[in-house]
């Protein structure tokens, strides 16, 4: 197994501690699986940033929104024999599941595409409606015509599904409301309109038949969205055993589109890889690799909010060089550089499915 990765030196980009929380009270707890764009000549992120109240003794707080977007805490103690805290994720309390945390977009810029920082005038990005009362998560982003859009997951507790959002100049936005009802994410929209028709992959996910498998739909405006096919699943005993997901959106070669999806295993062990689909049609998977193209190995990637992570939805491209800035171990911004004709040359064509 080879990791094709070339890591920034620079990484860590970003940790929790770079940015300030959107309120007094809270602490950014990770940052996350930017999307990212190129805008007036210079990159951008567009970070998950999640947040919690600083925590006290014997209690546990999150935050949640209510439906009038106000931001309400709740607490519970650590003893209350009602409670399960047992992933630092999600808790279940009552019946009712939580995050510990509640995420928000935010946006950086960088004229070197190592050196990021927050610029005036850009507004954060918060949930907006009850379907996003716990968070906006995970964004992928789509530059179509002149338009940018904006995938994300939106998390309440009737479900996680697709949100969308769309802008021109990342200072005003258009609430397009879910576009992929719960259970749903990974969301990437294809950057190119192929015989008229959009394209996007996206991940349901289903705990009692089938799995956490990547499907493919079409669309004839972006918004509404159909004829979903089912085209990469997970493979029994590999890398990619427990779920898979789509990366960002898909990046066009004379060989065909080329995807960049995370895998991870029983363990929770998250890595990246690679397939390829039809240019004319992106229902067929023409190739895929058999063994990750990275994987965790740095301290950074082993250790964190939740270690043993390697995670992206953004790059840029330039000529045969991919930079894909990526979340590691769920609370740190990293980057790492990649040669497209060397992935495309990993591809297993036999093991397509």
């Amino acid at each position: 197994m080879k990791d094709l990765a070339k890591r920034f030196p620079q990484n860590p980009l970003l940790r929790p501690s770079d940015l300030k929380a959107s309120m007094e009270g809270l602490e950014i707890t990770c940052l996350l699986n930017p999307g990212v764009f190129i805008f007036e000549e210079k990159t951008w992120l567009l970070v998950r940033v999640a947040e919690r109240p600083q925590q006290q003794k014997d209690v546990i707080s999150f935050p949640v929104l209510t439906p009038s977007g106000a931001m309400e805490i709740i607490s519970i103690k650590t003893q209350d024999p009602e409670l399960l805290a047992t992933d630092p994720r999600v808790i279940h309390y009552k019946g009712q599941d939580y995050l510990t945390t509640l995420s928000h977009l935010r946006l950086l810029c960088s004229e070197d595409g190592t050196h990021f920082y927050e610029p005036e005038g850009y507004p954060v990005l918060k949930g907006a409606q009850l379907q996003e009362s716990f968070g906006i998560e995970d964004c992928r982003v789509s530059h179509i015509n002149g338009t940018y859009y904006l995938s994300y997951t939106a998390v309440s507790a009737n479900g996680v599904g697709v949100g969308l959002r769309t802008t021109e100049d990342w200072k005003t936005f258009r609430h397009e409301g879910m576009i992929i009802p719960p259970h749903n994410k990974d969301c990437a929209i294809f950057e190119e309109q192929i015989g008229g028709k959009f394209y996007a992959l996206h991940r349901p996910s289903s705990v009692d038949l089938g799995g956490n498998f990547i499907w493919i739909a079409e669309s004839p405006d972006g918004f509404h969205w159909g004829k979903h096919r089912c085209i990469i699943t997970t493979r029994k005993d590999k890398w990619d055993s427990k779920r898979v997901g789509a990366g960002a959106s898909p990046i066009k070669t004379s060989k065909g589109w080329l995807e960049i999806y995370h895998g991870a295993d029983a363990a929770h062990r998250y890595c990246l890889g690679a397939f390829l689909m039809d240019l004319h049609d992106p229902s067929l998977v023409l190739a895929r690799t058999d063994d990750p193209i990275m994987v965790p190995l740095e301290d950074y990637e082993l250790h964190g909010f939740f270690g043993q992570i390697v995670f992206t939805n953004g790059h840029t491209i330039k000529g045969d060089e991919l930079t894909i800035y990526y979340g590691a171990a769920d609370e740190f911004v990293c980057a790492a550089k990649f040669s497209i004709a060397e992935i495309l040359s990993s591809l297993i064509y036999t093991d397509a499915e």
